[in-house]
């Protein structure tokens, strides 16, 4: 049978691409190529490749902002550091739900975690000069490591897959002991393996952290979307697992996107613990003339790089911690589509010969969320992304996130109500023409 896109069309397009490796497509051209497609077919596609939210904002949010915007605030450049009600909430938001405690001074603005990321690699990776490499434990968000060469840094990486648990440390040691390591960075929950490092494995990194004297970068981007356990609820356990309840040097980068459905305003927020604020290194006193962690990454680099954060943005921001802080906010409640619609787009590719890649969390199912992971038997990731745009479905191959395993990131973001049928009809007609031996 046919694929339900025409062929010569999508043929064409890959070519004018020019990509030699299809499997190393970034997620940009997989939505142009997907995109181009589209456009000239007239064809829908289900798009997976791209984790954009598209939950509407909340309301608490909207209003804030509008009426900052109405109170004038539009003509008046943002404090550096952050908005004082901002920072508060923030340092309380992170008390609620994840039981640590950060000064507000510590909390400060972001135009989105990237920002939050970019600004902390910069950073760490000048504090000492024999530390010039940052490690990876993936697989993690490509983007990251995009940004690793716009700085021009050192990265090593490892597919932590086969070294969850106890074998964590053994396997981190490995990289630590060289001494070149300035930061660790980690995504909980994991884009896009959706699994999630538990304490034990936290306290493991923290402590090593600790004797090898390295930054911690956690990216909380997807903040308490373990859907398995309810993380809800401000100043209760259980809370959002972290590595800050073992380390004295960590950065927590939470965004506005996901959790709070807010990715258009690009806001998120950097808490930086109170050691690692005030701790002195050398290497930024010699370079910057200030040699205090925070006021290089506040004074120095984030304000070289966009002189601070959308100011009506952090009303909004400031507004929504406050409700989730107070329990008037529940944040949680609505992005818990993302998990309803993980379960039913699971459900199609199983039953259409496609397999979970990640699909344990150690000894527990992996929870259903923003993404999941998928192959096919018997194709390479690479070669499944390449198959798939023929049955106008698009994703992104797991080398990307530096993942060893084969295989797809699949988002849920995109999904719309009409297009689970479509899905099915095409995974149908794809497990037709591709009999398992």
């Amino acid at each position: 049978m046919n694929p339900p896109i025409d062929s010569t069309v999508v043929q064409s397009v890959i070519d004018q691409f020019n990509i030699p490796d299809f499997g190393n497509a970034t997620i940009r051209e997989v939505v142009a190529i997907s995109g181009q497609i589209e456009k000239l077919t007239g064809q829908e596609f289900i798009h997976m490749e791209m984790g954009v939210p598209g939950l509407p904002a909340p309301k608490v949010a909207v209003e804030a902002e509008i009426e900052a915007l109405k109170n004038g605030v539009a003509s008046i450049y943002p404090v550096i550091d952050g908005l004082p009600e901002l920072k508060e909430e923030a340092s309380r938001f992170i008390k609620a739900f994840i039981d640590i405690d950060v000064l507000p001074q510590g909390c400060v603005p972001v135009v989105g975690s990237m920002q939050g990321t970019f600004t902390s690699f910069l950073v760490c990776g000048q504090c000492d000069e024999k530390k010039d490499t940052i490690l990876f434990i993936d697989p993690g968000f490509p983007v990251q490591k995009m940004q690793i060469g716009v700085l021009g840094y050192k990265s090593v990486s490892f597919d932590v897959y086969h070294y969850r648990g106890k074998k964590l440390k053994n396997k981190l040691e490995e990289y630590l002991q060289k001494g070149n390591i300035a930061a660790i960075i980690y995504s909980n929950p994991n884009n896009p393996a959706w699994f999630c490092l538990n304490d034990e494995e936290l306290q493991i990194i923290g402590g090593l952290s600790m004797k090898y004297d390295v930054v911690v970068l956690e990216d909380l981007a997807y903040f308490a979307m373990d859907f398995r356990r309810d993380l809800g609820t401000p100043f209760q356990p259980p809370f959002q697992v972290s590595v800050a309840k073992y380390t004295d040097y960590y950065i927590l980068l939470i965004s506005g996107s996901k959790a709070f459905s807010y990715a258009g305003q690009r806001i998120g927020v950097v808490a930086i613990s109170d050691k690692l604020y005030q701790r002195t290194y050398p290497a930024l006193q010699a370079r910057y003339g200030i040699g205090t962690f925070g006021s290089v990454f506040i004074h120095r680099a984030l304000y070289a790089i966009s002189s601070g954060t959308s100011h009506s943005a952090q009303y909004a921001l400031a507004a929504v911690m406050k409700a989730a802080n107070e329990g008037r906010f529940h944040f949680l409640d609505d992005v818990k589509e993302y998990a309803r619609r993980a379960k039913r787009m699971k459900e199609i590719f199983l039953e259409n010969n496609f397999e979970i890649v990640y699909d344990k969390d150690l000894d527990e199912k992996v929870g259903d969320g923003f993404y999941f992971t998928i192959r096919y038997p018997g194709m390479a990731g690479g070669e499944l992304m390449r198959e798939l745009i023929f049955y106008g479905i698009s994703a992104i191959s797991l080398a990307t996130t530096g993942s060893e395993q084969e295989g797809l990131r699949a988002c849920t973001s995109f999904i719309k109500d009409h297009q689970y049928d479509l899905l099915a009809e095409r995974l149908k007609i794809f497990k037709e023409n591709h009999p398992l031996a």
